[in-house]
Parts: structure tokens; C-alpha cells; sequence
């Protein structure tokens, strides 16, 4: 079975970048934004609505660009810059099928019951739709995968840094924790929205150079594409080469697992049920911009596979069998080789800027989220209850810090991995698919019962951990790659989640009709109408034409890519 190859803890130490003053310049004015936007963003907190989703004020086109700014950490930087060296093309995939349907299913479908029922959270909208039992098995899964994926996005921030600059992995782990802790602590999800619009814009004022000198050092597109498709084989640079069942590829999945596995349940499932995306269009002023928030992060998120693949792609062609113990790299290492080859200096600061900027984007969203679900959905509910607001605001400044620190304990086990998406998607399809089933049975079948919600998660998330560590780290069912393994879990976590929900629903009782108005699918809570603010009936604001747009342009992305 051809597993990812284990790799040191650190990226190659050839990766030290010459790094000037006037790198350390750009470096230093980005990290006095960053606590400016912090301490700015301290006088609009007032209560913990303020604190924990910015008292629901913020317009669209910010927590759309937060949304997107969120997602864009370790993994989809390193991560998928990896994937796209080792993979090939198929890295398309995680966006246009990974992605763009889920983000315009959780805006047209899903933001009406979530910001209609005026949840603070994803698990506390399961306690209203079934019962205490599956929202707290809910708040801790989310909580402890918020850490995990928290911990990914530290550990690759200290090991770049580590190379690149020479700073001590110890120091850079301190350093990074300090300013999101000092941020998120000081001006709570406002800061950290204010700051992901921030990090946008410098995480692609990085990865546009690299992006753009890399194709020039190899010959453009088609220099690029003849080398690899010389290298590689032909499938390495098409989306659907050789996915046909039985068919071998680079992947190591057919078309069925990555249409079931990748576009439907591990994506639904990290789009719709994850609160540090959902999070930010909770924030959102109204229900429009709600539901606008991710069909806006949509259409940037069509574009930007191309700044993170054609890097990855540079890297395989540059260095024959990038990644493996031969050419002293990892698949991790495609995107600071790349900086060291080609950046001089001052857009070198720009690009270092650029990836501490996504580390902390990534951490920011995952601790912001995980502050707000252990202060509301279970310290404030099960261990210390109708306390003062502002005992919770302080509660949630504490809990902060101890995320942050859980983070720094967390980021050593994302060591194992040579590519860290591989590592993030396993967790997605431990903790984030059993939710989704639990959600999407929930919203539209009725009958399902008050204890099938818990039931359901806890066989999804244990036949999901099954299926990885036992049928197929044991060698039990050959499966290619990790990758394909994750595809092949989250299948089973969901097909799991579903026969056991539909089992207890036929022997425990169903929630009264009175109590389901506006968490299933085709009722109405009463109060619930929302009529359209100011400016929102415009005809380019309508979510409906966002969301079919960007289903249109992602499908016609794939077009050059797959013939």
C-alpha cells in the first residue's frame, strides 16, 4: 500500500531565505496593523453578542471576504500548493466540486434556518432541533477539532518560519500565538474579521508573484504542461484522466469516491457544519447578507486554486520526484522552494508577510470559533448558567488564551504527515461529516427523533475512525493513498450517521410539530420574516443569481482541464 512518506519535523534546511532589513520592515508594519485592527475593534465590544459575532453588524462584502480569508490557512497554502505536487491537476477538485457547491448550498439553503433561528452557533442549533445529548457531544467534537485544525495552522507557520528566517520553532510558535491571542482577545470576532479582510489581500499580494514567476521560469503553461505530462504521465495534467472505476491515477480515487467522497459529504460537510466558516456569515448585519456571505466567497474561490496549484505544479517540474527522500524535500516544502528561487527581496517580505498572514487567518478562525462554542454551548449551559453578560465576555477572553495554548500542544501531531491537507481532510471526515448527516436529516425529514441527532454523530465519527485506522492503516482494504482513504472514510462516517438516525427515529419519539418551526425544512418560526434591507432587492444582490452564477463558472473552469 503507498502510503505519504513520513518526513522530518522541518522543512529543508537549504529552504533559508536571504531575507533583508526591508523584508523585516514589511513584516513589522503587518504586525502593527494587525494589533491596531485589534485594539480599534475593543471599543465596539460591549456584550458577549458583540464579542462572539459582532453583534450581528458587519455587511456582506466583509464577512464574505472573512469567510473566504478564514478558509485560506495552512491548508489551503502549503496544503494544497502539496496536493497540487503530488496530485497533479486533480487539486481541482477540492475547489470546484469540493467547494463551490456546498458554499452556494450553505447560502441558499442553509443560512435562513441558522441566522433565522438566531442561533449563537452550529451546535447549539442541534440542541434546538433535537435534544441536550446530541448538542453536547456536538460542542465537544467542535471544540476539539477547532484545537486540532487550530494546531495545523501553528505548526506550519513555526516550521516555515523556522526555515525561512531562522528563527527558533519555539520562537515563531510564541510570537504567531501571542498576536492572535492578543487580537481576538482585545476585539473579539470583530477583530478577527477585520483582520481576515486584511490577510486577504496580503495572502494574494504573495502568492501572485510566486504564482507568476513560476510559470515564467518554466516556460509558461505549456512548458509546464509538457514537462510534467513527460514526467508524470498524461493524467497528472488533466482533472479526469483516469478516474474511471478500476482505473490507476496519481490520485488514487475514481470518479464515484471523489463525486460521493470529495463533492458531497466531505465538502457539505466542511461548508455547512463548520463554525469557523458558518461563524462569519452568523455575523452578517441581515439575512440577506447572511446568505450572500459565502456565494460572495464563492467567486474568489473558483480563482484561487490557480495561485495554489500552478506553484505546486512549478515545484514537481523544477525538481524531479519533489516530495519523496530523494530530492530532499516534501510535498509541505513547494511553496517556500519556490520563494527562495525566484522572489527578491521587499516582495520576498511581501510573500513572508503573506503566509503568516494565512497561518494566522486559519488559527484565528479555528480559536475565534472555538471561544465562542465552549463559552456558549457548554460552559455557560452545563457547568456555570445565568451568569452576567459580561462574566461571559471575560469567560470568553479567558478560554481564548487556553485555546491558543491547546493549539501550541495540538500542532506536533500534524508532524506525521508530509502533506498536511491529507492530515486536515482526515479530520474533516472524523468530525465534520457525521455533523452534516445529523444536519441534513434533521432540516428535511421531520420524523427524525429527538435521540437519533446524538446516536447519529457518535456512529458517524466512530465508523469514520474506523474505516481509517483500522481497515485501512491495517491493510485490511488496499486503498492507494491517504487522500483516497479520506474520501473512503467519509462515505462511510456518512452512510453510518444515516442507517443509525433512521433506526433510532423508528423506535424513540419525534419532536412535537410546535417545536420544529423553523428548523425543518418548509416551516416558518413566527417572527421569522425578514423583509429585505435597503438596497438588498437589487437585482445583483439576489443570492439566487450569485449561487447559480458561481455553480455555472466553476463547471466551465473545468472545461480546458478535462480533455
Amino acid at each position: 500500500m503507498q502510503t505519504q512518506t513520513h518526513m522530518p519535523n522541518h522543512l529543508a534546511a537549504e529552504l533559508r531565505l536571504p531575507t533583508n532589513w526591508l523584508d523585516y520592515v514589511i513584516l513589522a508594519i503587518y504586525f502593527v496593523a494587525v494589533l491596531g485592527i485589534g485594539f480599534a475593534a475593543r471599543r465596539s465590544v460591549k456584550t458577549s453578542l458583540d464579542f462572539f459575532l459582532s453583534g450581528r453588524s458587519l455587511p456582506a462584502w466583509v464577512t464574505g471576504l472573512a469567510f473566504i480569508a478564514a478558509n485560506l490557512g495552512a491548508t489551503e497554502i502549503l496544503g494544497m500548493a502539496a496536493n497540487s505536487a503530488q496530485y497533479g491537476v486533480y487539486t481541482t477538485h477540492w475547489y470546484w466540486i469540493g467547494a463551490i457547491p456546498a458554499m452556494v448550498f450553505l447560502g441558499l439553503v442553509m443560512m435562513p434556518f441558522y441566522y433565522g433561528s438566531k442561533v449563537r452557533s452550529v451546535p447549539e442549533f442541534l440542541l434546538l432541533r433535537f435534544d441536550r445529548g446530541a448538542h453536547l457531544l456536538s460542542s465537544i467534537l467542535f471544540a476539539f477539532a477547532a484545537i486540532l485544525i487550530a494546531g495545523v495552522n501553528l505548526y506550519a507557520l513555526a516550521i516555515v518560519v523556522e526555515a525561512l528566517l531562522g528563527w527558533p520553532e519555539w520562537v515563531s510558535i510564541v510570537v504567531a500565538g501571542f498576536f492572535v491571542l492578543a487580537y481576538i482577545t482585545l476585539g473579539g470576532l470583530s477583530s478577527a474579521i477585520y483582520n481576515e479582510v486584511l490577510q486577504f489581500f496580503v495572502i494574494l499580494a504573495a502568492l501572485i508573484p510566486i504564482t507568476i514567476l513560476g510559470l515564467k521560469k518554466v516556460g509558461g503553461w505549456d512548458g509546464l504542461s509538457d514537462t510534467l505530462t513527460e514526467s508524470k504521465g498524461g493524467d497528472f495534467m488533466t482533472a479526469w484522466g483516469g478516474t474511471g472505476i478500476g482505473s490507476d491515477n496519481p490520485l488514487g480515487a475514481n470518479w464515484l469516491t471523489i463525486v460521493l467522497g470529495l463533492g458531497f459529504v466531505l465538502s457539505f460537510g466542511y461548508w455547512t457544519t463548520n463554525f469557523a466558516e458558518v461563524q462569519r456569515a452568523l455575523s452578517a448585519k441581515n439575512l440577506s447578507a447572511a446568505q450572500r456571505t459565502p456565494l460572495i466567497a464563492a467567486f474568489p474561490k473558483i480563482f484561487i486554486v490557480f495561485l495554489v496549484m500552478i506553484p505546486g505544479l512549478v515545484a514537481a517540474a523544477l525538481v524531479p520526484q519533489f516530495g519523496t527522500p530523494d530530492s530532499g524535500y516534501q510535498y509541505n516544502d513547494a511553496i517556500p522552494f519556490l520563494m527562495r528561487e525566484l522572489l527578491p527581496n521587499g516582495v520576498l517580505g511581501i510573500a513572508v508577510t503573506g503566509l503568516l498572514a494565512a497561518f494566522m487567518a486559519g488559527m484565528a478562525a479555528n480559536v475565534s470559533s472555538f471561544n465562542t462554542v465552549f463559552t456558549n454551548d457548554i460552559w455557560s449551559k452545563y457547568v456555570v448558567r445565568d451568569r452576567d453578560d459580561s462574566y461571559y465576555v471575560g469567560f470568553g477572553r479567558v478560554i481564548t488564551a487556553v485555546g491558543v495554548l491547546a493549539s501550541i500542544g495540538t500542532a506536533f501531531l500534524a508532524s506525521s504527515f508530509s502533506n498536511i491537507m491529507s492530515y486536515l481532510q482526515t479530520l474533516f471526515s472524523f468530525f465534520n461529516v457525521p455533523m452534516f448527516v445529523v444536519f441534513i436529516i434533521g432540516m428535511f425529514w421531520r420524523r427524525a427523533s429527538m435521540k437519533s441527532g446524538f446516536w447519529g454523530l457518535l456512529a458517524g465519527t466512530t465508523a469514520a475512525m474506523i474505516n481509517y485506522f483500522v481497515i485501512y492503516k491495517q491493510d485490511i482494504i488496499d486503498i492507494p493513498t491517504d487522500q483516497g482513504a479520506n474520501f473512503v472514510s467519509a462515505i462511510a462516517g456518512f452512510v453510518a450517521g444515516a442507517v443509525v438516525m433512521f433506526a433510532v427515529s423508528l423506535f424513540t419519539a419525534p419532536k412535537p410539530d410546535e417545536d420544529l418551526q423553523g428548523l425543518v425544512y418548509g416551516t416558518r418560526s413566527p417572527g421569522m420574516e425578514e423583509p429585505p434591507a435597503a438596497g438588498d432587492d437589487a437585482w445583483y444582490r439576489k443570492p439566487a443569481l450569485l449561487g447559480w452564477g458561481a455553480v455555472v463558472l466553476a463547471a466551465a473552469c473545468y472545461i480546458p482541464f478535462s480533455f
